[in-house]
């Protein structure tokens, strides 16, 4: 190669491998079967709904004792994912994930809305806009839908700690 065609190859190359090392902006994978990802998140929503009943509790953390709603997600991801989670709805939700839009939620996100102007109560996301909680006091842990009226109007966003 020839001394003039030497350096607009190099410098070709070089606008190459700088435009290939730039970051992709990173999106959430969406859940293959057999994934880790799919398999932990598939244990998870297995684990909750077998808890759908089990008595709301405050301060509980435990199918024995009762769960409110950050003792239950805790308990749930630490059983069926050995992922240990912060023990409020307030701590789980300072956690360092990115805040995901209601419309980007995946089986397993952890779902948050406030009352007061505060992080008050957090469930666990199993898709088609529903999720598990312990909503409250003389109560059950139950399924219920984003859509209803108090849910909508005071979720905040969802977090992925999966």
């Amino acid at each position: 190669m020839t001394s003039a065609l030497r350096v607009p190859a190099i410098i070709f190359l070089g606008l190459v491998l700088t435009a290939c090392a730039s970051a992709p902006r990173r999106v959430a994978p969406p859940l293959v079967a057999g994934s880790p990802r799919a398999d932990a998140a598939n244990a998870v929503l297995f684990r909750a709904i077998a808890l759908v009943g089990i008595p709301y509790r405050f301060g509980g953390n435990t199918p024995q004792a009762g769960f409110d709603c950050s003792g239950l997600v805790d308990y749930v991801f630490r059983d069926a994912a050995g992922v240990a989670l912060p023990r409020t709805s307030a701590q789980m939700s300072d956690l360092g994930n990115r805040k995901l839009a209601i419309d980007t939620l995946q089986s397993g996100d952890l779902v948050f809305f406030e009352s007061a102007g505060h992080i008050s109560h957090v469930g666990i996301y199993v898709g088609e806009r529903r999720f598990v909680n312990a909503p409250n006091s003389g109560g059950t842990v139950r399924l219920d839908n984003l859509d209803g009226a108090w849910w909508r109007e005071h979720f905040v966003y969802g977090k992925r700690v999966l």
